[in-house]
């Protein structure tokens, strides 16, 4: 497992080598590979959507049930409509809660979808494309939020990422909020 530091996510302003990171995080998502990703909720582990074998992977580091759907990460609307059927008023409301901690389902065959509020993961999804998205855990676990927490649990795991973005402790934080847009009125799945 690879480490690579980078800012805290509440560091904006702090962008040396930010570019250089992203750019090679992408190539190597691109590749298939697995990454620990500081999101704008908790820790998650990320890799490209369109790639089944890099999804299987994430599935099997997560130990996660394949009834269970793994969300998908994008950068804008317009990502989102390619990947679902996104009526007029269900836009008005995405644009209420997008970018944001709002995981959206538009159909219970298909993941729900988020834009997150973090620059860092949305300029790697406008070089990747959509990106599947979990919260690093043993599925029903809670969410990690400490590096040393991460690291300690991928030690010794026959299934680990291949790259873990250090980004520091985040704050203890919830897991996105889902809300399920085929019924009307909206109605949250999770909080």
């Amino acid at each position: 497992m690879k480490i690579l530091k980078i800012p805290p996510r509440r560091q904006a302003g702090k962008k040396q080598n930010l570019n250089k990171i992203i750019q090679e995080t992408a190539k190597l998502i691109k590749k298939g590979y697995v990454v620990v990703c500081p999101t704008d909720t908790v820790y998650g582990l990320i890799c490209d959507a369109t790639n089944q074998k890099a999804v299987e992977r994430l599935y099997k580091i997560k130990k996660r049930t394949r009834k269970k759907l793994i969300p998908i990460f994008v950068s804008d609307i317009k990502m989102a409509k390619k990947l679902a059927n996104i009526n007029s008023e269900q836009e008005k409301f995405l644009k209420q809660v997008w970018p944001g901690t709002v995981t959206a389902v538009f159909n219970y065959k298909k993941p729900g979808i988020r834009i997150p509020k973090y620059d860092f993961v949305l300029n790697l999804i406008k070089l990747t494309g959509p990106l599947s998205e979990t919260s690093v855990n043993i599925s029903g676990q809670p969410a990690l939020t400490k590096i040393k927490d991460i690291l300690s649990f991928f030690k010794g795991q026959k299934d680990k990422p291949d790259l873990v973005l250090d980004a520091g402790h985040l704050p203890k934080s919830k897991s996105s909020t889902v809300i399920d847009l085929t019924v009307s009125p909206p109605k949250i799945l999770r909080i």
